[in-house]
């Protein structure tokens, strides 16, 4: 499999603590072992207090590109949170690009405190759907929470993202990035997130 654009340029977004900058590194590493050129860049808001994360991922067959991608030239979103895909959406979308999106809100501060509504989340998949197509959903959070921790949400958005198709990613070069970047107690629990999130993953029309 080849991509269709070069470079074909890939935002993984969300929020402090969601793990998207980890995720970006595995897609890196995966990709580079199969000869493709990527360059991550990374920018962050007030991580710590739930702020917008995104990782830029810019991807090439032959050229070394800039780590930040220019406004409106995103290929692929893989959203961790749904209000920050509108975001990004709004500023690196395009009619041409896709987005994969955990549907389950992170609650800012000033939503806890009343101060603040959140959207609708159905309402949140319909503006998507007018701005990305093809939507492809699933609540990684609700998956990672019955595995005890909500901290796989990002590895099954990963086994999501490999069920797409979208990119040349598999269980086994999965696996043997993930061996490279975390501790080898968590493998078997990791690769279970993955193979759930590829499960779990619909086309939304």
């Amino acid at each position: 499999m080849s991509f269709k654009k070069d470079p074909f340029n890939v935002i993984i977004g969300g929020v402090g603590g969601q793990g998207n900058v980890i995720a970006s590194q595995i897609i890196g590493r995966i990709l580079v072992s199969q000869g493709y050129v990527v360059t991550i860049g990374e920018t962050y808001g007030a991580s710590q207090r739930g702020g917008a994360v995104m990782s830029h991922l810019r991807i090439s067959s032959k050229d070394q590109l800039s780590p930040l991608m220019p406004e409106g030239q995103c290929h692929l979103l893989m959203a961790l949170e749904p209000v920050e895909a509108l975001r990004i959406l709004a500023y690196y979308g395009n009619p041409s690009i896709m987005t994969l999106i955990n549907t389950r809100p992170i609650h800012p501060l000033d939503v806890i405190s009343g101060e603040a509504n959140y959207p609708e989340v159905s309402k949140m998949v319909d503006r998507i759907k007018d701005l990305s197509h093809p939507v492809w959903t699933l609540n990684a959070t609700e998956i990672a929470l019955d595995m005890g921790d909500p901290i796989f949400s990002n590895m099954v958005m990963l086994g999501a993202l490999c069920a797409t198709k979208v990119m040349p990613l598999d269980r086994q070069a999965f696996e043997k990035a993930v061996e490279g970047l975390l501790p080898g107690a968590r493998l078997a629990q990791n690769m279970v997130a993955f193979d759930r999130g590829r499960e779990a993953v619909r086309e939304v029309s």
